[in-house]
């Protein structure tokens, strides 16, 4: 089956255990499991206005694992925005995303500034002294590499629809919205995307 030109593709990347999947399905389907499963690779869609007209959000949620990156590349060639998810109880999930954001500059061009891609520490519910890395060491990582930021709880559902509202709203190129039919909150501007 052909693709959809009108499905507007975001990828989630992360190291094994950040909490993609968890995000995906909080935001997809409002719910949130305790037990860890591997990933290889999920599709999940929404639907969603995109230029006033009904559109798929297709969300890839890929595998933590390096084991395959033609998969990666495929996925970053053909994706429309990015997450980068790391956990705030893991610097090292921090500095597995490096060798990704930089697939996506080779791949999409050094520009990355018309690209929408959001740097997301999840599991910010944690307690402070199970935390290694810093809101202001995450802002600063996103700073360097010319992203946006956000921390999330997939667990809490802190932020998890803001994140992908705010991922749509940094799309240049059309207008996506979250919602159908024009009834999106005031807060979105003009030729912006939103979630349904």
């Amino acid at each position: 089956m052909p693709e959809q030109s009108n499905d507007y593709r975001v990828v989630v990347f992360g190291a094994g255990g950040v909490g993609k999947s968890s995000l995906v399905l909080r935001f997809v389907k409002g719910t949130f499991r305790e037990s860890y499963i591997p990933t290889i690779e999920d599709t999940y869609r929404q639907v969603i206005s995109c230029n006033k007209n009904i559109c798929t959000l297709q969300i890839t949620d890929t595998t933590g694992s390096h084991q395959f990156p033609a998969m990666q590349r495929l996925s970053i060639s053909k994706g429309h925005a990015f997450i980068l998810v790391y956990s705030v109880c893991s610097r090292q999930s921090l500095e597995e995303l490096r060798p990704i954001w930089e697939v996506i500059r080779e791949l999409k061009g050094p520009d990355l500034s018309q690209i929408p891609i959001m740097l997301v520490g999840n599991k910010c519910d944690e307690s402070a002294e199970l935390r290694e890395v810093s809101t202001s060491e995450g802002q600063g990582q996103a700073g360097e590499w010319g992203v946006s930021f956000m921390e999330t709880s997939a667990k809490t559902n802190h932020n998890v629809k803001q994140l992908f509202q705010e991922l749509l709203n940094l799309e240049k190129s059309r207008n996506v919205s979250l919602q159908v039919g024009g009834k999106a909150n005031s807060r979105v501007a003009k030729d912006k995307c939103d979630l349904m």
